[in-house]
């Protein structure tokens, strides 16, 4: 099992940055390809950001490529969204999600998630 924990979303302002921390605990953690998702009411958990376990291999969504930053710190056991230049429709409940493979993902096929943390990006 590996259990994982967002934090650091919050209510921030059109133009605002905010970093998301997701702590992983349980397993090896650089066993685990990593990813962040979120998801708005009534919508599917649409992909982010994905990275390897050695944070040389990253891919991002085309809606966050280049304001959106994911990177990882192995020694931490932790994963990281740096989010710059927020937009109203950034706003959602953001998850990070293991998947053990060598492979990131943009798709939903991970093997733990985290409960979420809500970022709301106001006009």
């Amino acid at each position: 099992q590996v259990q994982l924990v967002e934090s650091g979303g919050g209510l921030v302002q059109t133009g605002d940055s905010l970093r998301l921390s997701c702590a992983a605990s349980g397993r090896t953690f650089t066993d685990y390809a990593m990813g962040w998702f979120r998801q708005t009411p009534g919508q599917e958990r649409e992909f982010v950001a994905a990275i390897d376990w050695s944070g040389n291999r990253i891919v991002k969504s085309d809606s966050v490529k280049d304001r959106f930053t994911i990177s990882r710190d192995n020694a931490k056991n932790t994963l990281y969204l740096q989010m710059n230049s927020l937009k109203p429709e950034d706003t959602g409940v953001y998850y990070c999600a293991a998947r053990r493979s060598m492979v990131v993902a943009t798709t939903t096929r991970y093997d733990y998630w985290g409960q979420g943390t809500q970022v709301t990006v106001s006009s």
